[in-house]
């Protein structure tokens, strides 16, 4: 007798081998090892393509790391334990097909006969006798009747049919408990969840449902607009193409009226040319890439955010949709590059041919003038303290003694970063690539907190608390400099120190990191002032010093290439220089004109935004300065 019953139990043991992000029977179930959670194969395929460029794995649920090897998700240990129980219960249910064929009992008397068909307007499954009922009493005249094989078969869907609570038997479970995150009925509300946020459970599905087809509609539009800018890049290509060609033409007109002995320089000037096209095509595809890489993360992200199931979640599996959500929506509203392309192609145009005057050359390849322009100053709320790249054209800025954290563009519009608490000051800061917020406020420590607001991790540091400075590689690992003779390297969760650098000289205020790894120091207002690079090892190349009473920040830009502001607060005025890196040492490139600004007290701080925009702020000014090679 025990046995039967064990058998008959043994489908609604599905709710226990179902997947939290498919909604679905384990497919291949696959375990997380840094935290034990079970998820599909496949599932995690899909969630790990939205997050190529991480070397980790968070987990869904919970948010641990587990680390990744080079066949990434193909590497994960298969959940024997759940695989067994999931053949078992096929098993037991005679395979997929028969349980989704079976046929229900009613639902509308205590006789449990098989139903023969589905009462839409009493939500019940019926049998003969109480279909006899319908149809014949005045009382069910109006309700609509469905047949079980059009159910079977797909021609009509009957939605979700209400559970009954474990607790109280004759009662539905038609509401949602928010705080605890569980379906309850009436009864279970009065007597265990008086003060909590309850929702019915149509308003609850319905939410979901707006919800998710919002970020469908969302998703939709903009893979659109990234197919666009992928169909503009190759526009754009052709430009720059007609550009490059017209270069070519003048070159060629310009050898064939000179004598032969001009070879070597008409090769020379060749090569110059291809190399020119060679750097813009390299940028197009970089732009192109970008966008294919957006839209398979999209298409990724949503296989897993629209299911059909989410009427019915609960504790984990809500969690791990809540997350998803959360990633995707971050995702889209991450702004679209529409200008990049274009910018190219005017850099291409720019270029021109200048036949030399003498009989043994053919000329030069050049192009206009480079130049800085401020296009916007914003007057800051208070002493600036700590800033940090945002987005293209926004910087995030920390103030000392003024609580929050301002977020300003180069249009000049400005707003208080909303999910940190109001009364918080934050002096040191840096945002992450999935925009996690390494902040401190003048102490020994850094926290972390998630995009949400929930705090993740604290980072304990030593040295001058009040000289704290953050910043982050372009891996998203975090930087640290408090004013001591060296850097420490955390890995991107706060939790690992993965490298101390030794630094030669005192007082290293600000850091920053190539793509490569190396290391960019600035000591700032200290005498003298100071730019070095160190490898991971701490082996150093030249230093840039600036004279007496000027003072040296740098910033690295995505391209690999250093830009540094000479400040003079005597004479109120900045230059800034542009360098290219040759191994561990600075070649100088650029020197732009002089910059006329209102400095205040010495403090200052230089962001690249882009290859053409870069952020300067002193004391209580902010500038955005456009970069014109």
């Amino acid at each position: 007798m025990a046995e039967k019953t064990k058998k008959e139990k043994a489908p609604s043991s599905s709710e226990n081998l179902t997947c939290p992000l498919c909604l679905d029977i384990f497919d291949e179930a696959t375990i997380l090892t840094s935290c034990g959670h079970t998820f599909c194969r496949k599932c995690l395929k899909n969630y790990d393509l939205s997050h190529q460029d991480l070397d980790h794995m968070l987990c869904p649920l919970c948010r641990k790391i587990t680390k990744l090897s080079a066949n990434r998700v193909d590497d994960f240990l298969t959940n024997v334990t759940v695989n067994g129980l999931v053949d078992n219960y096929h098993a037991q249910c005679g395979g997929m097909n028969a349980v989704l064929e079976m046929r229900p009992k009613c639902t509308a008397c205590k006789f449990q006969q098989d139903a023969v068909s589905f009462c839409c307007t009493c939500n019940n499954y019926i049998c003969d006798r109480c279909l006899d009922c319908h149809q014949f009493l005045k009382v069910y005249e109006d309700h609509e009747i469905v047949s079980i094989q059009d159910i079977n078969n797909g021609k009509i869907s009957i939605g979700h049919l209400s559970e009954k609570c474990c607790i109280h038997r004759q009662e539905n479970k038609d509401m949602f408990c928010e705080d605890c995150k569980v379906h309850v009925c009436l009864k279970c509300v009065i007597v265990g969840h008086q003060n909590h946020k309850i929702k019915n459970q149509a308003d609850f599905e319905q939410q979901l449902r707006l919800k998710v087809n919002d970020l469908v509609q969302r998703c939709a539009a903009k893979k659109t607009e990234l197919e666009k800018n992928i169909q503009n890049v190759e526009v754009q290509r052709h430009e720059v193409y007609v550009a490059v060609q017209k270069l070519l033409d003048d070159v060629s007109q310009a050898y064939s009226i000179k004598a032969k002995e001009l070879e070597e320089s008409h090769r020379n000037l060749i090569e110059q040319i291809n190399a020119l096209k060679r750097s813009f095509d390299d940028n197009l595809n970089v732009l192109k890439f970008n966008n294919r890489q957006r839209i398979k993360s999209i298409c990724s992200s949503i296989t897993l955010v629209a299911n059909d199931r989410l009427g019915r979640l609960e504790t984990d599996n809500l969690s791990a949709h809540t997350l998803l959500c959360e990633e995707l929506d971050a995702m889209l509203k991450k702004a679209s590059d529409h200008t990049s392309a274009a910018a190219i192609t005017k850099k291409a145009q720019k270029k021109r041919f200048k036949p030399a005057d003498t009989r043994l050359d053919l000329g030069s390849i050049s192009e206009s003038d480079p130049k800085l322009q401020v296009i916007q100053c914003v007057d800051l709320r208070g002493w600036m303290w700590g800033m940090t790249q945002y987005s293209d054209d926004s910087v995030a800025i920390g103030y000392d003694g003024t609580h929050g954290i301002d977020i300003i563009d180069s249009a000049g519009k400005k707003h208080q970063y909303a999910n940190i608490p109001s009364n918080m000051e934050c002096n040191a800061l840096v945002f992450q690539q999935d925009r996690s917020l390494c902040v401190s406020w003048g102490s020994k420590e850094a926290h972390i907190y998630s995009p949400n607001g929930s705090r993740k991790s604290t980072i304990h540091v030593k040295g001058d608390p009040t000289l704290f400075r953050l910043n982050r590689s372009p891996s998203d690992e975090i930087l640290i400099a408090n004013n001591e003779k060296q850097v420490y390297i955390y890995d991107p969760t706060g939790s690992t120190l993965k490298h101390t650098v030794p630094t030669k000289h005192n007082g290293t205020g600000q850091v920053s990191a190539t793509r490569s790894g190396l290391i960019v120091t600035s000591s700032c207002n200290t005498n003298p002032s100071v730019v070095t690079v160190y490898d991971r090892d701490g082996k150093a190349g030249k230093s840039l010093q600036a004279p007496s009473g000027v003072y040296l920040y740098a910033a690295v830009d995505e391209q690999d290439r250093v830009y540094v502001a000479s400040v003079d607060q005597e004479n109120g005025n900045v230059v800034i220089r542009l360098y290219d890196l040759d191994g561990l040492n600075l070649k100088e490139r650029v020197e732009f004109k002089v910059l006329n600004l209102t400095l205040g007290f010495r403090l200052c701080y230089l962001v690249s935004l882009s290859p053409d925009m870069l952020a300067f702020s002193c004391y209580d000014k902010l500038y955005f300065i456009k970069v014109t090679l």
